[in-house]
């Protein structure tokens, strides 16, 4: 029998012990061994809980256990899950978690700590919620160069973005009843600031380059500027706006982003609404592959938390393979990318729009203004021009 303990008993954590202890019949032969749940470490207590008797308030007692093989971190945030989770892979006992923060700012000293005490920090959980998406790019594509990633990262922004692509809402009408339907935090500025989505970007782009990409290094946007009349010009040009995470390898080096985009209609990734994430790769070999599914929730996220538990189950004593260095990757300046980019205009602009940016065909769906798509340039060129262009109103960069 191999003995799991839980830090953090909340929305996760609870998912977790729910998934073992009801799929247990079907994680057994498939782990090898049966997984208990001993302990389940909480600031608080849960009279009349089915598990209360397994809630310990000392992580000591948790790390001092012999017993315990293996420890789930579903606590969130930097610390104290930095210091437990050290702890731990340095007494030789596996952690598994959810916690995309601390995998971002931490990943490849905790993924060292564990080859060096022959035990596995695995977080497959982390980006994606439910989907599988760390493993296959630990796994199933390690002989393809992966050349890019692009991924609607955030459900919570997604969630956004398709009710007012759906219905002409406001961000701030449609943020409002998110937060009233629980899928936006009172606090909503990480998922809508981008923070979030740029996280995950971050441990992506580490697993593609094999290094250390930093989030803070990360040029990232987020979505409160977007409108309701962004989305009618959209429409008109058969696109929708997405909160677009990407990662490429350009050849010359490896440039990293988060902001909103248009994506046409022939795009795999227009077609994820609501809630759904969903992760495109591009391999040098395979070409493209898209990963799709729940990217949060309590049960979608404990499981694969209990994937990486059986699969620590599986590989006691020897650790797992994953390609992350502690070498810090310098990313290309954003500003050297090229794309092209939508952007609308009040008409006194027109004839300076035309000779800055030359044809340019029109869209007119709001009074008082027009839209047009620019050739592909860099942002460094697109900046420049639109410095001369005060009657530019806004842009949205256009991806696929």
């Amino acid at each position: 029998m191999v003995q799991v303990a839980v830090l953090g008993y909340g929305t996760v954590g609870s998912g977790v012990v729910e998934v073992l202890e009801n799929n247990k019949k079907m994680i057994t032969p498939r782990a090898g061994e049966e997984l208990n749940v001993k302990y389940i470490l909480d600031l608080r207590d849960f009279p009349g809980d089915p598990y209360e008797s397994k809630v310990v308030h000392d992580v000591n007692v948790i790390l001092e256990d012999p017993e315990i093989r293996v420890i789930c971190e579903t606590m969130g945030g930097i610390n104290p899950a930095y210091d437990f989770s050290k702890k731990a892979l340095m007494a030789g006992k596996s952690v598994c978690t959810s916690n995309k923060e601390l995998v971002a700012a931490h990943g490849p000293e905790l993924l060292r700590l564990a080859k060096e005490n022959k035990c596995n920090y695995l977080f497959g959980a982390s980006v994606g919620g439910g989907i599988p998406i760390i493993r296959p790019i630990n796994y199933s594509l390690t002989a393809e160069k992966i050349e890019s990633i692009h991924g609607i990262l955030n459900g919570t922004t997604n969630y956004i973005l398709t009710k007012m692509d759906k219905e002409g809402a406001d961000f701030e009408e449609v943020l409002k009843e998110a937060q009233e339907k629980g899928y936006a935090e009172r606090n909503p500025e990480a998922d809508v600031e981008g923070h979030d989505a740029c996280r995950k970007i971050a441990i992506l782009s580490s697993l593609m380059t094999g290094k250390y990409v930093k989030y803070e290094d990360i040029y990232t946007e987020g979505i409160t500027k977007i409108t309701s009349a962004d989305f009618k010009y959209a429409k008109a040009l058969n696109k929708s706006i997405k909160l677009l995470a990407m990662s490429k390898d350009e050849g010359d080096g490896y440039m990293a982003m988060v902001s909103p985009c248009m994506i046409s209609q022939e795009h795999p990734l227009y077609c994820v609404s609501d809630v759904f994430n969903a992760v495109f790769v591009h391999g040098n070999m395979l070409g493209d592959s898209m990963f799709y599914g729940r990217g949060a929730g309590k049960l979608a996220t404990a499981s694969a938390v209990v994937a990486d538990v059986i699969d620590s189950a599986r590989h006691l004593g020897k650790t797992v393979t994953c390609i992350w260095d502690e070498e810090v990757v310098s990313l290309k300046d954003y500003k050297d990318s090229a794309k092209k980019f939508f952007v609308r205009v009040k008409n006194e602009g027109a004839d300076k729009a035309a000779s800055l940016f030359g044809y340019i065909e029109k869209i007119e769906v709001v009074d008082g203004e027009f839209g047009f798509v620019t050739e592909v340039m860099t942002e460094r060129e697109f900046a420049s021009k639109v410095e001369q262009l005060p009657e530019m109103i806004t842009r949205i960069r256009v991806e696929f």
